[in-house]
Formats: structure tokens, C-alpha cells, sequence
């Protein structure tokens, strides 16, 4: 495999990270073999640092330095909420045009911290399918800006609402996960990271990183009839 590069200069390198890959070694999943981290330093042939984490089932723009100084640099960039992240979603029904979702999310040790979410609904569609009850179905194409960067906070936060993404499994809608597989043959989730803007950590320059959809989205956003939607981001 080799990862499509989005942005690399002598300091730090962006990719577009596929769906289904790990950015590094985890215990809570064990079942996986290949990994951004050493994939990426393998084709580079030289040692990357990850700044940030995508969950494994979101692809998009993921970011790596050369060296630990500018790991340091963005790090406290990613802490201090300086850094801008654009994410498109496709979520169950018609979401709200616009909206903040301030609702704090619990962490790995049990500690509550506060998560913030600002959204934009970009279209909405309806198609002919029945599903339970309902004899159409309705979807919405957001535009995600989180203030904060919790772990699944984007994933947490739009179920919360009653909005899941499509394709998430822990936190969506299991109906609609089993449809889009069985009507579809679509089992990614509709999560992508579209862009990334952060200050350069050795010349201070804004630099704006911006990840293309994966084809499985782009064929989601078609089947969906989201297309004209997808042109207001």
C-alpha cells in the first residue's frame, strides 16, 4: 500500500488517510496488521511523528512532522484549539441548518470534558426505499467544525442529537447501517477529515491541508442525490 500525500515539505508531511487503517499500534485492535505510522515511514524511508489521531473507520487529512520539535510545535498548536478541522458527514434524516452542540463527552478514564461541535447542514435528500415504518428515506450532508477534539467526539455528538453518521456502528443507527451494506454494499463510515489549517511550525505560515473524498463517499454522496449539495462546501 502507499498513502496518497497531500502536503510535504522538509518539516512535516500530511496524507489522506484511507478508511479502515490505524494510524498506530493499538490494544484495542489487536486484529490489525497494517498501520499509517509505518507505512508511511516505509515509503518515505524516514522516521514520521503523528500529531493527531482520525478513529480508524474516518479517512481523510492526518498530519506527521520529521522531528520532535515540530511534534512539540503543533502538539501545543492542537491544545490550544489554534488549529481549524473541517469534516463532512452524511447523517440519518434532516439535521438542523445550522447549530452548536455543547454537550461534554466522558474519556477513557472516566473524566467528563467539555466537547464542543459547530455544524452546517449543506442539502438534504430523500429516496425511495422503505425501511421500517418509514416508506422514504432522509439524509442530510453536514459540514462538521469541532471546537474541541475528543475521542469519537464528531460520532458522540451527532448521535446525541438523534443525527447519526452513516456507517457508525458503536453510535449510530444499526438499521441503517445493515441497509446501506445489504441495499448498497456500503459498510465505511460517512466521516471525512476535508480539511486541516494550522500555523507551519518553523515559518509561522498558515498553511491549509485539503483531503479529496474517497470514492466510497463520492459514490455515497451520487447515490444519495447529495451531489449539488457537496458544491456549497
Amino acid at each position: 500500500m502507499e498513502l496518497p500525500i497531500l502536503y510535504q515539505d522538509e518539516h512535516i508531511v500530511a496524507i489522506n488517510k484511507p478508511h479502515g487503517l490505524l494510524v498506530h499500534r493499538s490494544p484495542i485492535a489487536a486484529d490489525a496488521q497494517e498501520f499509517a505510522l509505518q507505512i508511511l515511514r516505509d515509503q518515505l524511508q524516514k522516521t514520521v511523528f503523528p500529531v493527531h489521531r482520525l478513529d480508524r473507520k474516518t479517512a481523510g487529512v492526518l498530519l506527521f512532522t520529521f522531528s520532535k520539535e515540530t511534534l512539540v510545535n503543533l502538539s501545543n498548536q492542537f491544545m490550544d484549539g489554534t488549529v481549524s478541522k473541517k469534516y463532512l458527514a452524511i447523517l440519518r434524516g434532516h439535521a438542523p441548518e445550522s447549530g452548536t452542540i455543547d454537550y461534554p463527552l466522558e474519556n477513557e478514564s472516566g473524566k467528563m470534558q467539555e466537547a464542543i461541535t459547530h455544524y452546517k447542514t449543506l442539502g438534504y435528500s430523500e429516496i425511495p426505499y422503505a425501511l421500517g415504518k418509514y416508506t422514504s428515506l432522509r439524509y442530510s450532508l453536514v459540514l462538521a467544525e469541532p471546537e474541541t477534539g475528543r475521542m469519537h467526539q464528531l460520532r458522540r455528538h451527532f448521535a446525541h442529537i438523534m443525527y447519526p453518521i452513516i456507517g457508525d456502528r458503536p453510535h449510530g443507527c444499526n438499521k441503517q447501517n445493515r441497509f446501506f451494506k445489504e441495499t448498497f454494499a456500503m459498510d465505511s463510515m460517512l466521516l471525512h477529515a476535508s480539511e486541516l489549517t494550522c500555523k507551519h511550525p518553523i515559518t509561522g505560515q498558515t498553511v491549509t491541508i485539503s483531503a479529496p473524498l474517497s470514492s466510497e463517499f463520492q459514490r455515497m454522496i451520487e447515490t444519495l442525490q447529495l451531489t449539488e449539495a457537496l458544491t456549497l462546501y
